[in-house]
């Protein structure tokens, strides 16, 4: 081979190497990054940011040598505009909504390039201190009673009182939960008697009301008082009370479970403060209890005046009820609706804070469509105490709620027969908390209003001298 041909041939395979050599400087010139992902060199306005309890704007001005985007896994923060390009400084716009917790909240704002985060700038945003009550209204028995108020705090608190009968402990406090026992002397005024309580914690204040119903009893004229449960005593009722125990949809198709026993450590009945408790609750089983009590339903009486003070509960499904029905019925002969039925006061929730009183004879009942029946509305029946009352005589029935006429019927407008009025024999009062049936349940129930209470005050019977 002669050197010329050598020599040509050298400098083909060499032209190829040096075509890639001049390409890959041109790139290394114009596309190679001034620092790579990771080093990108990220400046900000600030290093930490701090906001108020209150709604708020903040400003963060961010610029990097590289394109980047912001964001923030905070659901109570919004960021405007959600980035930004190389080497153009940017005012992102933090809005912050108004902290309602009762602590400190923090949030990492960060600024990520290339999928990685290149800086992390934290927020912080303080809380008002505040003391929480469990209860902004309490009703009180007339009758020395005690209690119960949970505070929840994240500072020092005071609970002022200025009532001398009505008792704190403790009256301050500090950051978590306490239990404050409110302890009030026997209220023998013939009216009920209240008090304002101030909840401070720093520069917040809550004011709780609570109220003592009267204890003095007020006697009908021409009536003496011939039974009463003040319920003053506890946990159990007295042995004048008959509980029964009944399975679900033995009457009127209702969902209950009446029971006087425990179910799942829970009692359907219990005496405590000075009132009766109608407990009605879902069990782990899956099942509806409640409960249902008789007042003396062997001997019971015929005609007087009988009056409850209660406090109704809330929820559809619920079915209170203050009735009566007649002592030792013969079924076989004397069965419902001829035995006859006095109801005194029922409501459902369903259809809130309507009561009603009816009537219920062989001639006037809810399966034809003539019952004697009336209902008002009374405001506040759900959740604060009303008085519920009969009058009964030879001839004549008037209920009424707090003193006003509900119902009146007159064995001559009725008829005098036993199938018009069959109220000439002992009847004996029943306190019951249906859930569900047929009238409880006419718009269906609603299981997330469970646990419920019907409260009982007192029940009250007088008879004419």
């Amino acid at each position: 081979m002669t050197s010329k041909f050598k020599t040509i041939l050298a400098l083909s395979l060499l032209i190829p190497v040096l075509s890639v050599l001049m390409i890959s400087c041109g790139d290394d010139e114009e596309d190679t990054p001034v620092n790579p992902v990771g080093n990108v060199s990220v400046s900000v306005s600030e290093d930490a940011l701090h906001a108020g309890p209150d709604a708020a704007q903040l400003t963060l001005n961010v610029k990097a040598d590289a394109d980047w985007s912001v964001s923030s896994d905070a659901d109570w923060l919004t960021l405007r505009p959600s980035g930004g390009v190389k080497n153009v400084a940017v005012d992102v716009q933090i809005s912050v909504k108004a902290n309602s917790g009762m602590e400190e909240r923090t949030a990492d704002i960060r600024i990520v390039s290339g999928g990685k985060t290149v800086k992390s700038v934290p927020l912080t945003q303080g809380y008002v201190m505040t003391a929480i009550p469990s209860l902004k209204t309490l009703t009180m028995s007339g009758a020395a009673s005690t209690a119960k108020l949970t505070i929840t705090a994240n500072g020092d608190w005071t609970l002022s009182n200025s009532e001398s009968w009505l008792t704190l402990s403790p009256s301050k406090g500090g950051s978590g939960e306490t239990v404050v026992e409110l302890k009030a002397s026997a209220n023998n005024e013939s009216a009920d008697r209240n008090a304002a309580l101030k909840l401070a914690c720093g520069d917040s204040e809550t004011e709780i009301s609570v109220t003592q119903l009267s204890d003095a009893i007020v006697i009908p004229d021409g009536y003496t008082l011939v039974w009463s449960d003040e319920f003053n005593g506890g946990p159990t009722l007295g042995r004048d009370w008959v509980a029964e125990n009944w399975p679900a949809g033995y009457v009127n198709n209702e969902l209950q479970i009446y029971t006087s026993k425990q179910i799942d450590g829970k009692s359907t009945l219990v005496v405590e403060n000075g009132m009766l408790n109608i407990n009605c609750f879902k069990a782990s089983d899956g099942k509806i209890y409640s409960g249902r009590v008789n007042a003396c339903p062997n001997t019971g009486w015929t005609y007087g005046y009988f009056e409850a003070r209660m406090n109704l509960p809330a929820g559809k499904g619920t079915w209170p009820a203050f009735w009566m029905m007649p002592c030792n019925v013969d079924w076989s002969t004397n069965g419902w609706p001829r035995c006859g039925e006095i109801d005194i006061m029922e409501e459902v929730g369903a259809n809130p804070n309507y009561v009603s009183s009816s009537l219920h004879t062989e001639n006037y009942n809810h399966t034809k469509g003539t019952q004697k029946t009336h209902e008002m509305y009374c405001a506040g029946a759900e959740g604060s105490f009303h008085v519920y009352a009969l009058e009964w005589t030879e001839d004549e029935i008037i209920t009424y709620v707090d003193g006003k006429v509900q119902l009146r019927a007159t064995r001559a407008s009725m008829g005098t027969d036993h199938a018009s009025w069959p109220f000439h024999y002992a009847f004996y009062p029943i306190l019951n908390l249906a859930w569900g049936g047929d009238w409880g349940g006419y718009k269906g129930v609603d299981d997330s209003v469970l646990p419920v209470t019907l409260k009982i005050d007192y029940v009250r019977i007088f008879q004419k001298k």
